[in-house]
């Protein structure tokens, strides 16, 4: 190969978004070129595999190991899987009495990632829910990866070293290591460059350049269905994503067309037309699950975290995640907590990205991208900018939004995530251009983006021991307790801040109901959005028996109000497990409000 060969430049990743399919190369040699570019594919999306298996190893076995950091979400995500499992029983709607009971849980309303729970389902069902949260919490960061680098090798027709590099700050940059800490609707973002590829699609489509009919109203048809069905089972993925992706969209569209106002005049009926098509579709499908999420039985109307609290600081974006290798401890102070360094990119990435961005020059992908990672960048920092942990009193751009429908339901700082794959599509371009060069920018630039990929490298996330659960329930013998489609009352009973007895239901595959919970409902003042429910008389009495280890004095008053929360929950059974905090005390007091109980494996139960 001569030297002239090697250095030839690549198609222009511009000119690639508005590629009319009609002048690609002729049949064979797109047949020789996709055989190299499947085995190259292949080692991509192994590499891809490699790593974010080693990052998850530590959840490793599932049934004996737990995230250290956010052990809680998983066990709430945990339990959302085995109950979207029981959709393979035809036991499945979209809200759940298998928590709560009897008011039961709205399953839109919470990120219950039903998709990804209905479609394992088999593997939870026979291996259980923990195996299936370890291989989504490693396929989703491999999963969005490898599509991104689809995304820049097809789309942007991008060099694929220049792809991989990219591709792998989209799928285990910072914030999509962190967010790995339980939060699998929020890594689940392999649809995210299926969206964009089909936006795409539908761009050239409206194009009528070179077409001496018009745009190719078969291909708007079918890039609008394929939106419209690509959006709708993003939803019952992740709404906060999709949300995420389609504000990051709208702004790069009017940056794009500003930077290319003849595209735009071409292309805009046709391309609106396809959006509100693929919109109204969508909206068909989605109509009924989105009014339940909002308006049906235990909906919620609001977001119930404060913007203030989980904002962005501005210092966060030129410090290193504690997740990475080069990261230290300290800068766990600028963020709201473990599962949330979605902005700390560090200088020199952040260095890397800007020169790359410069050197690229004024072409219209590059500024749409800019223009959307500097929005996106700017309201992550919530309504207030705070630097350095301290609050400045400066209005950040999210005030503009705050109190907005649905937008109330995005945390600030998770807006900057979508600054991940604006940045890694910058690398991607700067890297492509320099591999086609023959100066020192043929060196230069890979390796100074690889230096900075380095620095954000990440380390494999934190886990301790899973806590054993009790025989009673291990060995299947709740069901000597609970009659089919029961509800079993643990002691003490599930709370967001101690949501352990949910792993109950979650052994059992949600197959009986439990009382109160870890969850998102409507118990704040006027319905507003809380996190579980207020405990009942009874609930309450034995959480405080549970924490102290004190006996309360139990009289027929207490009796008469244990009776009435029974009947309130349905209970079949209410279970005292050996290894629950202050067990001995726990019993007395269960015996003296329901009379002696009945021994089942290492439990204590009282049946009704």
């Amino acid at each position: 190969m001569t030297s002239a060969a090697r250095t030839a430049p690549g198609p222009d990743p511009d000119q690639a978004l508005r590629l009319d399919p009609a002048s690609r190369p002729g049949r064979a040699a797109r047949l020789l070129a996709a055989g190299r570019r499947h085995r190259a594919d292949l080692l991509a999306g192994l590499l891809f595999a490699v790593l974010a298996g080693w990052l998850t190893h530590g959840l490793w076995p599932p049934g004996q190991r737990v995230l250290a950091l956010n052990p809680a979400d998983q066990t709430l995500y945990e339990w959302f899987l085995a109950a979207d499992s029981r959709a393979v029983f035809g036991d499945f709607g979209l809200i759940t009495d298998r928590l709560n009971a009897p008011d039961g849980v709205n399953l839109m309303a919470n990120t219950t990632v039903i998709a990804l729970g209905v479609l394992l389902a088999p593997v939870t069902l026979v291996l259980g829910a923990p195996v299936t949260f370890a291989v989504l919490a490693a396929a989703n960061l491999a999963g969005t990866a490898l599509a991104w680098y689809l995304l820049f090798t097809r789309t942007l027709r991008a060099r694929r070293l220049a792809a991989g590099l990219g591709a792998a700050l989209c799928g285990f940059g910072p914030g999509m290591v962190s967010q790995s800490n339980a939060h699998l609707h929020m890594t689940a973002q392999w649809l995210v460059p299926v969206i964009v590829w089909l936006v795409v699609r539908l761009l050239r489509a409206a194009d009528p350049a070179g077409r001496p009919h018009g745009p190719d109203r078969r291909r708007l048809a079918t890039s609008s269905l394929g939106l419209a069905v690509t959006v709708t089972l993003q939803v019952f993925i992740g709404e906060e994503v999709l949300f995420l992706t389609a504000l990051t969209l709208l702004v790069m569209a009017v940056a794009y067309g500003l930077a290319d106002p003849s595209l735009l005049r071409r292309a805009l009926p046709g391309f609106a037309g396809g959006l509100m098509c693929a919109a109204g579709l969508a909206l068909f499908v989605l109509a009924y699950p989105l009014w339940h999420q909002f308006a049906g039985p235990q909906g919620i109307s609001d977001g119930m975290f404060s913007p203030r609290y989980f904002s962005a600081d501005l210092t966060s974006w030129t410090r290193l995640s504690s997740l990475s290798v080069l990261g230290g401890a300290d800068t766990a102070r600028l963020t709201t907590g473990p599962a949330e360094f979605n902005t700390f990119l560090g200088w020199p990435l952040l260095l890397v990205a800007v020169g790359c961005a410069f050197w690229l020059g004024r072409r219209a992908l590059v500024v749409a991208c800019l223009a959307g990672a500097l929005v996106m960048a700017a309201l992550s920092l919530g309504p207030e900018v705070v630097v350095g942990g301290e609050r400045t009193g400066v209005p950040g751009p999210y005030a503009l939004l705050a109190g907005l429908p649905v937008v109330d339901g995005a945390l600030p700082t998770r807006f900057g995530l979508a600054v991940l794959p604006l940045v890694g599509t910058v690398l991607t371009l700067a890297v492509h251009r320099a591999l086609g060069e023959r100066g020192r920018a043929r060196r230069l630039v890979p390796l100074a983006v690889g230096a900075a990929l380095l620095s954000v490298f990440p380390a494999p996330l934190p886990t301790t021991d899973r806590p054993p659960l009790p025989e009673f329930v291990s060995g299947g013998h709740w069901r000597q307790c609970v009659r089919p489609g029961g509800v079993l009352v643990p002691v003490p009973t599930a709370t967001p801040k101690d949501p352990w007895p949910m792993r109950w239901g979650t052994a059992a595959d949600a197959a009986f109901g439990m009382p109160e919970g870890f969850f998102i409902g409507p118990y704040g003042r006027n319905g507003s959005a809380t996190m579980g429910t207020y405990q009942r008389p009874t609930s309450a009495l034995l959480a405080e028996v549970a924490r102290r280890g004190v006996a309360p004095a139990v009289g027929d008053r207490q009796r008469r109000q244990a009776a009435r929360d029974i009947e309130f929950w349905g209970a079949s059974c209410v279970a005292l497990t050996d290894d629950a905090p202050h067990a001995e005390t726990l019993r007395r007091t269960l015996e003296q409000l329901f009379g002696p109980g009945t021994r089942i494996a290492d439990a204590w139960t009282w049946r009704f």
